[in-house]
């Protein structure tokens, strides 16, 4: 799938910070959090292995909380035969407990041989997630580096694969739907869970499971140095009017993703609601709102 007709300024911007990225060591903005020994530096700590055996999988994390910015990581994930059970994430993570946190979550979730990788993202707010979301990629991701990205501020949460924007939530607030307001950290993990590949369990023949992140400079304005109202002023170029909707450009090629490679929706999942879809999924159906502009 070609998604060429990305507006100008997005790939100039995307040329800026990979940039910036190839310049700024790890150890600057992250810390290791556990796994330590099965996490190895290169490049001059430019880019780092992550390893998962039977013995650990690994994760590291921001030194710093953010409320609001641009979050991004270059990574290749594990591309062993069948990687059935093993996690790559990337996301953000509030420090709240479990009920009440707030996340937002990239999940590779594995293959099981000859079948593709799906990609799973995922919106906890006040401690409820369950709104999941999969595609499958239209792209080996064990096959070459791609930049995921989070753009996060009052006004929505967009992924992007590369330039693509796969998913968008929207502040929904003033119609009663919870949105993240928390201060969260980056965090990065390889791991394993029994639940990602149709519940097949890992088959550690296959191991160990290698995957590669770089790009590990921060856009986001740090919840230890600023308030709130400062983190959602104009002063961050995230936070200004261009972003606090898709253009058509990129509404396009959103409206392509979900088309050709959603495999899932909590939206559309009447059975896991029987009383009702969440009310961000009535708003949006019922086009009281379309990208975030009213009809």
């Amino acid at each position: 799938m070609a998604f060429s007709v990305i507006s100008v300024f997005f790939l100039l911007l995307g040329e800026i910070f990979a940039a910036e990225n190839d310049d700024i060591a790890f150890d600057k903005k992250y810390e290791f959090i556990w796994g330590n020994d099965h996490i190895l530096s290169l490049n001059q700590g430019r880019e780092l292995q992550l390893t998962l055996d039977n013995r650990s999988g690994c994760k590291f994390a921001s030194y710093l909380n953010y409320s609001s910015g641009f979050f991004h990581m270059r990574m290749k994930i594990p591309g062993n035969n069948n990687t059935a059970g093993v996690v790559t994430s990337f996301y953000l993570m509030s420090k709240a407990s479990a009920s009440q946190h707030d996340e937002l979550d990239f999940e590779f979730l594995g293959n099981i041989e000859g079948q593709q990788i799906t990609l799973q993202t995922n919106v906890f707010v006040n401690g409820v997630g369950d709104r999941e979301q999969r595609i499958n990629l239209w792209f080996d991701p064990a096959g070459n580096f791609h930049d995921y990205k989070i753009i996060w501020n009052p006004h929505q949460v967009v992924f992007f694969i590369d330039d693509t924007p796969i998913r968008v939530f929207k502040n929904y607030t003033n119609y009663g739907v919870p949105y993240p307001t928390q201060p969260m950290r980056i965090e990065a993990a390889l791991w394993t869970a029994d639940w990602a590949t149709f519940g097949h369990k890992i088959n550690w023949t296959y191991a160990p499971f290698v995957a590669h992140c770089q790009g590990f400079d921060i856009s986001g304005c740090s919840a230890q140095n600023s308030d709130v109202e400062e983190c959602y002023s104009s002063n961050h170029w995230w936070n200004n009017m261009e972003y606090w909707n898709l253009n058509s450009t990129q509404q396009k090629a959103y409206e392509n993703v979900r088309k050709k490679y959603m495999n899932y929706d909590y939206c559309d999942d009447k059975a896991k609601y029987p009383s009702g879809l969440p009310r961000e999924c009535v708003i949006q159906k019922n086009g009281r709102l379309h990208n975030g502009q009213k009809y």
